[in-house]
């Protein structure tokens, strides 16, 4: 088995370093590249080009609809599906006002995202915790100011209608504390999608980082089912 994983937004492959040691065990991980796309499309695409001729995917907030559309265009090359702190919906208003601030601003002064947005991602007992937040905003300071803005022009349709097209075993992991994506949303579509199984953990929007050994433990348990 090999594996793709695909970060959120303004997050690179940092977003996986406290759970890839728990997935090795399952084979090669690749990972999707967040600085080169201008659409959804377009990232699944190139990612799709680079990954495996059959693997298992997860995505995790902006890349679980990178990862939904690259189970429809290549449903036979993914095995397994993991969406991770997503959402079926389209754009909502913080990515309506994400989409104004990055027409106006000049990538040459970026300065990552702000703290202030980071913490507001984090569950209320971690947004005080300034080596995580650090964390967060390096990995937005690395991609720079042009993917920000390549980026924030993504645009989220909704697909629930399309969930049901969706075969290979698939988890939905959720997190209870999380205030950018609800648990209704996971809900909604762990429902549309057959089969689909939902776990929900105590944490924020961030949980690969912030409960990064409950979700190794998760991913585990569904890979090895699903083997």
């Amino acid at each position: 088995m090999a594996l793709t994983l695909v970060p959120g937004f303004m997050l690179d492959r940092d977003l996986w370093t406290d759970v890839a040691p728990a997935l090795q065990r399952f084979g090669p991980l690749s990972h999707a590249d967040p600085a080169r796309a201008t659409t959804i499309a377009e990232m699944a695409r190139d990612t799709l080009d680079a990954a495996p001729a059959r693997f298992a995917l997860i995505g995790f907030s902006m890349g679980g609809y990178v990862a939904r559309e690259m189970a429809r265009i290549a449903p036979q090359r993914v095995s397994r599906l993991v969406l991770i702190a997503t959402s079926s919906r389209s754009d909502s208003e913080l990515q309506e006002r994400r989409r104004a601030v990055a027409l106006g601003a000049n990538p040459a002064v970026f300065r990552g995202v702000s703290r202030r947005s980071i913490a507001q991602s984090l569950a209320p007992e971690h947004e005080g915790d300034s080596t995580l937040i650090s964390r967060i905003h390096d990995m937005s300071l690395r991609l720079g100011g042009e993917t920000f803005r390549r980026q924030a022009m993504f645009r989220r349709e909704g697909d629930l209608d399309q969930l049901g097209s969706i075969r290979c075993p698939t988890l939905v992991v959720a997190g209870d504390r999380d205030r950018l994506r609800s648990v209704e949303e996971s809900v909604e579509m762990a429902q549309a999608i057959p089969g689909a199984r939902l776990e929900i953990l105590p944490t924020g929007h961030m949980i690969p980082l912030e409960a990064p050994d409950l979700l190794a433990r998760l991913l585990v348990d569904f890979l090895m089912e699903a083997a």
